[in-house]
């Protein structure tokens, strides 16, 4: 190796951990705005693409000499088997079923690469100086839920402009503005999206709270984790909250914290409870629950127009009351889930089984991520990525299992990490989490600093 080889590449790991660093703050804070522009498609080039290219530039370079582990990792594995099933599934999409522009098609599947780059980017960063590492990157990620808690309450209470991607020509970059009744997004391209940030982080937070002994980072995170409630609380996204508790509460569990959970739940609920509109759309559920069990219970009354008077022989009339009519309420957000988007992510299915009808084939949204998976890359690539999910999920319970053998930071990630793995595998019943780039990207790089600690904890034995 020539002479100048290791400070070039002490250099490019320094390069790297500060491009580590710009992901974990450029990618839920920098609004969706559009870059480049696809001709003739919907799609666009943004300023975080070119970021995780240069990521993903520096991380193949020093990934070089650890190429062999990494393909021993079932982990990596299952992600290789993933990405290979959805190149086939483009290719069956435009040759077979025809339902893609291969362009289009294309650009969707290298998009789910670039969310997976930053699991192996942070894999191959903490392999030097992890210690100083993990600190800085717990300290950008402090930084970055600072960032979208103020421009949030700016949202709120300063009309600052709302950036979101519901539809096509929101999705060109046009500024709206905050109204009574509706969500608040902050930096993210939709309440969803910001909610399930919140689940993946919040918890981490939460641990660390309890665990650290320096009462200065302590009065740091405990007003974070307060704003962050407030923000799941104004995005009111109903599913998120439910999701949210779920993972705290294992989290703290996790950290034998389990006398603390009934003050966080009522903290939780208070603090929820004080959004109205946020008890509006549980109301909302409640109301629907209740006309559905009226219909139900309702029994049809024949009607009786006339009736023989005894003795008399002639026939009178017979009022019967007509039932008084059901109040209909009806929830948005359910009916075109179940009336709409799962239903056409089920014909997809339908239409070609093994490998679905491609990526980009079902709109832009299906808000249950295993029915789109099944949709646009069928049972093959769901299986590939159930396998993925698995395979992460049973490396985390090795990992609660040596949780002893961690320090602070590293126990506070790992359980936070378990948590929240559970709480949005939750939401992705009612969201596309795992095809939100701003959630997606950020989940793949925590469940990398996850899987780094848990293969390398205090035991002298890599799991």
């Amino acid at each position: 190796m020539p002479k100048f080889m290791p400070k070039l590449l002490k250099l490019l790991d320094k390069i790297h951990k500060y491009l580590v660093a710009a992901v974990i703050i450029a990618v839920p804070i920098y609004p969706k705005f559009p870059f480049i522009k696809i001709p003739f498609s919907y799609v666009s080039i943004r300023l975080e693409d070119l970021l995780i290219f240069l990521l993903a530039i520096t991380t193949l370079i020093l990934l070089i000499p650890w190429i062999k582990e990494t393909f021993k990792g079932k982990i990596e594995q299952s992600i290789f088997l993933f990405v290979g099933i959805g190149a086939l599934s483009i290719l069956s999409a435009v040759f077979v079923t025809q339902t893609v522009q291969p362009t289009i098609g294309l650009l969707h599947w290298v998009r789910r690469i670039e969310y997976l780059i930053p699991f192996f980017a942070v894999l191959v960063s903490l392999k030097n100086n992890t210690k100083q590492k993990l600190n800085f990157y717990l300290v950008s990620v402090m930084l970055t839920v600072t960032i979208v808690l103020v421009y949030g309450l700016g949202q709120r209470l300063l009309s600052w402009p709302i950036i979101v991607t519901q539809n096509v020509e929101l999705a060109k970059g046009i500024a709206l503005r905050w109204i009574p009744g509706s969500h608040i997004n902050s930096t993210f391209a939709g309440h969803y999206d910001l909610a399930s940030y919140l689940i993946l982080i919040l918890p981490i937070f939460i641990n660390l709270i309890f665990l650290v002994k320096q009462k200065a980072l302590k009065l740091v995170l405990i007003p974070l984790v307060l704003g962050g409630l407030w923000l799941l609380a104004v995005s009111q996204s109903r599913i998120s909250v439910v999701s949210f508790m779920l993972a705290t509460t294992i989290s703290m569990v996790l950290i034998k914290k389990t006398k603390w959970v009934p003050v966080f739940v009522l903290v939780a609920l208070t603090v929820f409870a004080s959004s109205p509109d946020l008890r509006a759309r549980y109301m909302r559920v409640f109301q629907v629950g209740k006309a559905q069990i009226q219909k139900l219970l309702i029994v049809p009354v024949k009607p009786i127009f006339a009736q023989e008077v005894e003795g008399v022989g002639t026939r009178v009339d017979s009022i019967v009351p007509t039932p008084k009519p059901v109040e209909v309420f009806e929830d948005r957000s359910s009916s075109i889930r179940f009336a709409v988007e799962w239903p056409r992510a089920i014909r997809a299915l339908f239409k070609n089984p093994l490998l679905g009808t491609g990526y980009s084939s079902i709109s832009l949204a299906t808000d249950n991520d295993y029915l789109r998976a099944l949709g646009e890359i069928g049972f093959l690539g769901f299986a590939s990525f159930a396998l993925l999910l698995f395979n992460l999920g049973k490396l985390v319970v090795r990992g609660i299992r040596n949780l002893s053998a961690m320090d602070v930071l590293e126990k506070s990630i790992v359980a936070g990490f378990a948590g929240s793995f559970i709480g949005l595998l939750l939401s992705a019943t009612f969201i596309d989490i795992f095809e939100a780039s701003k959630l997606a990207i950020s989940f793949w790089l925590m469940a990398g600093i996850a899987v780094f600690i848990i293969r390398n904890a205090k035991t002298g034995k890599s799991i």
